[in-house]
């Protein structure tokens, strides 16, 4: 967790201070519940919970000499109890513990990052609506395809965050079991009973059959979630830096009064905190490949998952949810250029009409292929004398073409470049989206 790229309110979840009053927490609990069934006799947990206090120093000494977490603590822990401690952990293993602790830390930064969801699909929604019939060039390859709106595009981007949000819900409802089920998950010296109370005391579900462990697949489902809500976070950041190059400035990052583009040329403003979110959406990414390769293990338990989920737990999750709030706080300064759309989408002289016209034509019993032959050539002769000091134009090229003043009127042909029958749509699918 690198301070740069963190908020405090995701990184205090991976404090040893947080992971340390959740062992209590479950440790606690599960006295309680085996007071119920009178494992352990009446009032243990009270005394326990009363006591109940540890020391990260001390535990960390204590691990340094005996080379083992949950036994350190559990010994600091004693330490502060005095002799009701022999009642902890009874007929539990330290994986019920860690596992269903390292479950409740996800599902804590889950839900923040739930928040942060939340709160940049509503950035998406407002840009969306304002923007809804800002026209500007849909590109494929690249390449100049047919007009849309800057409005579809955060639209688009508000109905992708909407799914992220569905699987990131779904990824958090199965990672939150609980297994206190003992050595090898056979119960043999712990009541289910217990499970059942820790997991309901601790807003969890009981894991229906642990081994030693809670299974990792439901983990490598969690990661798998956070790394494609990283990758639309990408794919829109990218976007974004497309359009403020230079050659193209329809929109740009906000630029403050004394911020500095470049330690060489003055001029510069560039798209850093975009870039900035493209290397974040790679180092979420990236915890995917371990969190599947921790499903298998030996037998009923091993630890190679361990070190593992020490460090793409606190990473993945610290960096996602700064990297949201980064974009949330782009998309609500982001600058916006209609003009420059405009131009841009102008300046091969009506060149986006071409399907327009072709499909037209074809409707004037001109087969698609000759209608395609001809609408092609001029079109490439449009195109091949862009940047030339006489540039021809699309549609003078299509009002001055034999084949085409034949078969089409001069209203057909004018109606054809009308910017209005490529949004004839735009209320339908806000509708559609914004509306379900």
């Amino acid at each position: 967790m690198i301070p740069r790229y963190s908020r405090k309110q995701m990184t205090d979840i991976w404090e040893e201070q947080n992971r340390f009053e959740i062992w209590i927490k479950i440790e606690i609990a599960a006295l309680e519940a085996m007071e119920q069934i009178n494992i352990v006799p009446k009032g243990t947990s009270a005394k326990v919970e009363k006591k109940a206090s540890f020391d990260i120093d001390r535990i960390n000494e204590i691990e340094k000499e005996i080379k083992h977490d949950v036994l350190a603590f559990l010994t600091n822990l004693s330490e502060n109890v005095g002799p009701d401690s022999r009642f902890i952990h009874q007929g539990m293993t330290s994986s019920d513990v860690i596992d269903t602790c390292l479950n409740i830390q996800l599902k804590q930064a889950g839900n923040i990052l739930l928040t942060g969801l939340d709160d940049l699909i509503a950035s998406l929604k407002k840009k969306a609506i304002e923007n809804k019939n800002t026209i500007c060039m849909g590109r494929s390859h690249g390449i100049h395809a047919e007009p849309t709106t800057f409005g579809l595009k955060m639209l688009q981007a508000y109905e992708e965050f909407c799914r992220n949000k569905i699987r990131l819900e779904n990824a958090i409802e199965e990672i939150s079991t609980c297994a206190i089920s003992g050595s090898v998950g056979t119960f043999a010296n712990i009541d289910p009973f217990v499970e059942e109370y820790v997991a309901k005391k601790l807003g969890l579900n009981i894991e229906p059959i642990s081994t030693q462990v809670i299974p990792r697949d439901r983990h490598a489902a969690f990661f798998s979630a956070l790394a494609i809500i990283a990758s639309s976070i990408e794919r829109l950041a990218t976007e974004i830096r497309h359009l403020q190059r230079s050659e193209v400035m329809e929109v740009a990052e906000y630029f403050s009064e004394n911020q500095k583009g470049s330690s060489s040329m003055p001029h510069k403003r560039n798209p850093i905190l975009t870039e900035n979110l493209t290397g974040l959406a790679r180092i979420v990414r990236s915890s995917v490949i371990p969190s599947l390769e921790n499903v298998s293990l030996w037998h009923e338990r091993d630890i190679s998952h361990s070190s593992v989920e020490r460090m793409i737990g606190p990473d993945a999750t610290v960096t996602l949810d700064f990297a949201l709030n980064r974009l949330i706080n782009v998309i609500d300064e982001l600058v916006i250029y209609p003009e420059q759309m405009l131009k841009n989408l102008n300046q091969f002289g009506g060149l986006v009409f071409s399907q327009r016209l072709l499909l037209v034509l074809t409707q004037k019993e001109v087969s698609r292929e000759e209608s395609y032959k001809v609408v092609q050539k001029n079109a490439m002769l449009a195109w091949e004398s862009y940047g030339s000091e006489d540039p021809l134009i699309f549609e003078e090229l299509v009002k001055k073409d034999e084949f085409i003043t034949s078969t089409l009127t001069k209203k057909e042909i004018e109606d054809i470049f009308d910017l209005k029958y490529h949004i004839k749509n735009i209320d339908n699918i806000f509708k559609r989206v914004l509306e379900k």
